[in-house]
């Protein structure tokens, strides 16, 4: 009977503990389910920094490089083996592209270089000389070129050879069609002063490979060359008749 009343007390007393039970027990589940979403929202948050960061990176040298800025370069310790790969291949593309540009730039420094060179050279040159491309049109043109043809060298670019050079025709398809050799004769010419005037033209094919791309025209005025040897051939026939 004392075992008894004393198991009876040991419930009652338990029975009144048992709404606090309950409550620490569901104060422990709610701990232990807010400290695993603590740590889930934690996870994904350094996780997303993890995916973030890189991309973000990316997207700043992206706008660097949009700039002009080429020396831009992307961080190649991530932790991600994907953007690690990325990023090196941004990396060589950005290097490959300034390495571009400034071959670039030393060769458009050069070709600057050669074409105020060559234009120096043609200022000089008392022949005429015409550049031409494969339809006859007028790609480039001396001073001596824009005087002898009475013409401005600049109006003259754009403009068919055979509006300057009507008689010229033949002789450059001649040259067309021997491209390996040079083409020269004599054509006439006739200018606004109304002067008949006798052009000494040469003509060189210019080539690239086996390409045709072009002609170069060069030409001198020999009016005065051949009146002076008709001049002189008088001169010596004139004591010969003469003398008979």
């Amino acid at each position: 009977l004392d075992a008894t009343m004393k198991a009876v007390q040991e419930y009652e007393q338990l029975e009144t503990q048992r709404s606090g039970l309950q409550v620490k027990m569901v104060m422990i589940f709610v701990t232990v389910a807010l400290l695993l979403l603590f740590a889930a929202i934690w996870f994904g948050l350094v996780l997303a920094r993890q995916l973030v960061a890189p991309i973000s990176g990316l997207l700043t040298a992206t706008d660097r490089v949009r700039a002009g800025d080429l020396t831009a370069r992307v961080s190649e310790r991530d932790s991600i083996d994907e953007f690690d790969v990325l990023a090196r291949a941004f990396n060589r593309m950005t290097i490959q592209i300034a390495d571009q540009r400034q071959e670039l730039i030393t060769t458009n420094r050069q070709l600057d270089q050669r074409r105020r060179f060559t234009e120096t050279v043609l200022a000089g040159v008392s022949s005429g000389v015409i550049g031409l491309d494969r339809d006859g049109v007028v790609t480039l043109a001396n001073s001596a070129a824009a005087m002898l043809l009475q013409s401005d060298s600049r109006s003259m670019i754009g403009q068919g050879i055979a509006a300057m050079l009507p008689d010229l025709a033949p002789l450059l398809e001649q040259a067309h069609q021997k491209p390996a050799r040079m083409t020269q004769g004599e054509i006439p010419y006739l200018p606004r002063d109304g002067t008949r005037r006798t052009l000494l033209v040469r003509i060189a094919v210019e080539l690239i490979g086996e390409q045709d791309t072009g002609a170069v025209l060069t030409f001198d005025d020999i009016t005065e060359l051949q009146s002076a040897q008709r001049k002189a051939a008088w001169a010596d026939v004139a004591p010969r008749i003469a003398h008979e």
